[in-house]
């Protein structure tokens, strides 16, 4: 049988426009000689839909839709995943289904067993968990279907999440195949951890696997595709692309023939993802441009490079606003990366501006020595001409903070964290660097000036300031952070690994006392598999 999985990059909520996008990829399937296309959970809501699963019209419209799917679906079949409601008088109001149709009929149905409630997930706000189910015979092949996390679940936390495992069920009752539709996120490394996952259960069952993923970015969310088959043996017989939509056929009676495309790794797979992320959240919001602050510094360079990247050059514009504290390389680096990357460069000295909120303030700080506080008018000065650009030309503000910084509060609120997208929000600071590098690398020409990656990192708030002046060097903080946050080790655990008493406590401290910060941070996009983003809940008002 030849079966295409379609990974499709859906708008949250736009059924019409997800609908159409299913048919003209049924369309392409069976021009391909497909007998079957299988689609990504939740195709025509898109995943995650959060709380419009709550809003009965568009269940409803979403329901509608996949009938519309079953009548276009002629010469071919279709599984597709979608929001069936809850008709029953007890439980949520919808169930997670992938419905099997054709020719105006649905042949079968499945709906998805193991609901995760970890992390970004928050299924069992809205879905009803289905119980056992069988398999629906299609042109002599029992499949079984399964949907995400019914297939992906793995021991977390050191046990199992779960008290049933619905691929066991699958094979027991006899499936041939199983496929798997997901809307599975990515972070750095993911698809190796699916494809191991996925082909211990195929060689554990003796089952040929297919996957078939949500592909682009939903707000914080990036979903990198990479849909692929495996067979019962464990071995990947075919590999779609990533980070864009893919129509991967696939021939289960001569695997030899199928397409296998390489996936991309480390740096070269997180320069993909966040290009897709920055495309998708502006394309999708509404916008055709950007604008950012351009301090002449290594996070705004690589914010710079991902934006003309992911919107084109012509549609970003940066800003170097510089202060009598700046350095006289700032602006000329700043200068210098926005003719290699052909964006818009504007000067804006903030001069004026921060003298006359300093004048306005001087008597009410008077007797007081200077501080954070003055230091911080700079950033808001900037956050507040940026916003001005933004709102006047319609522009998406970009911030660029990253990871390392907002773990410990040295970002300005209502300054430099002012925006829309916070882009590396979720890359520490080392990892910029060697994003930086991999973005020369990759083009073959310094985009970035080689100053920018070697000076040493500053706010420049104040003479001669450097980041080291208030934070340990980067490779411990984020060594501490990784620790401290995606591991969930304690202050002694991490003590006890090696590292300095007094630096652990006041990294911690910092990380703590900043968490009101991160909660008024603009969305960002999500790359490791701890982000500060809706799928970490930490109180603000506590103490550990």
């Amino acid at each position: 049988m030849k079966i295409a999985l379609a990974q499709t990059n859906p708008l949250i909520g736009d059924v019409a426009g997800n609908t159409a996008l299913i048919l003209d990829h049924i369309r392409r399937a069976r021009q391909a000689g497909a007998e079957l296309a299988v689609f990504p959970e939740q195709s025509i809501l898109g995943y995650p839909a959060k709380d419009l699963l709550l809003r009965r019209e568009v269940v409803a419209a979403n329901e509608r839709a996949l009938a519309e799917i079953a009548a276009a679906a002629r010469g071919i079949a279709a599984i597709v995943g979608f929001a069936e409601e809850n008709r029953t008088s007890a439980g949520r109001p919808v169930f997670n289904s992938a419905a099997l149709i054709s020719e105006g009929q649905i042949l079968g149905s499945w709906r998805k067993r193991l609901l995760p409630t970890y992390d970004v997930f928050d299924e069992a706000r809205y879905f009803e968990p289905a119980g056992p189910q069988n398999p629906v015979g299609f042109r002599g092949v029992r499949i079984g279907a399964t949907i995400c996390e019914d297939m992906l679940s793995e021991p977390m936390f050191g046990r199992s999440l779960y008290s049933c495992d619905p691929v066991a069920e699958a094979a027991a009752a006899g499936a041939d195949l199983i496929v798997n539709l997901s809307a599975s996120p990515y972070y750095l490394d993911k698809h190796a951890w699916r494809v191991a996952a996925i082909s211990r259960q195929a060689t554990r069952h003796r089952r040929l696997m297919l996957f078939v993923n949500q592909v682009g970015g939903n707000d914080e969310l990036l979903f990198d595709g990479c849909s692929c088959a495996i067979d019962a043996t464990g071995r990947v017989i075919a590999q779609g692309g990533a980070f864009a939509e893919d129509l991967l056929i696939v021939d289960t009676d001569q695997p030899a023939a199928n397409r296998c495309e390489a996936v991309p790794k480390g740096m070269a797979a997180l320069h993909a993802a966040l290009v897709m992320g920055v495309r998708d959240y502006a394309h999708k919001c509404g916008f055709r441009h950007a604008v950012l602050g351009l301090s002449g510094g290594i996070d705004s360079a690589v914010v710079a490079c991902l934006a003309a990247d992911a919107l084109g050059p012509e549609n970003v514009h940066g800003v170097a606003m510089p202060s009598r504290l700046s350095s006289d390389h700032s602006v000329a680096d700043a200068r210098t990366l926005a003719e290699r990357l052909r964006i818009r460069f504007s000067v804006i000295p903030i001069e004026p501006i921060h003298s006359a909120f300093e004048a306005v303030l001087a008597q009410h700080f008077a007797g007081r020595a200077a501080d954070v506080a003055e230091e911080n008018v700079q950033a808001r000065v900037r956050g507040g001409l940026l916003m001005a650009l933004s709102n006047k030309f319609g522009g998406l503000l970009l911030t660029t903070g990253n990871k390392s910084e907002l773990a410990t509060g040295y970002c300005t609120l209502y300054g430099d964290m002012c925006g829309g997208l916070a882009v590396i929000s979720d890359v520490p600071k080392t990892m910029v660097y060697s994003l930086a590098r991999h973005i020369n690398d990759a083009a073959g020409i310094e985009r970035i000036p080689v100053s920018t990656i070697t000076k040493p990192p500053s706010a420049e708030l104040r003479p001669n300031q450097t980041d080291q002046d208030s934070l340990p060097p980067y490779e411990t903080l984020d060594a501490v952070l990784e620790r401290y946050e995606t591991q969930l080790q304690s202050g002694a655990e991490i003590v006890g690994a090696g590292f300095d008493d007094a630096t652990v406590s006041r990294l911690l401290r910092l990380m703590q006392v900043s968490e009101y910060k991160r909660q008024q941070a603009a969305p960002g996009l999500k790359v490791t598999s701890r982000a500060f983003g809706f799928g970490r809940r930490m109180p603000i008002a506590a103490k550990t």
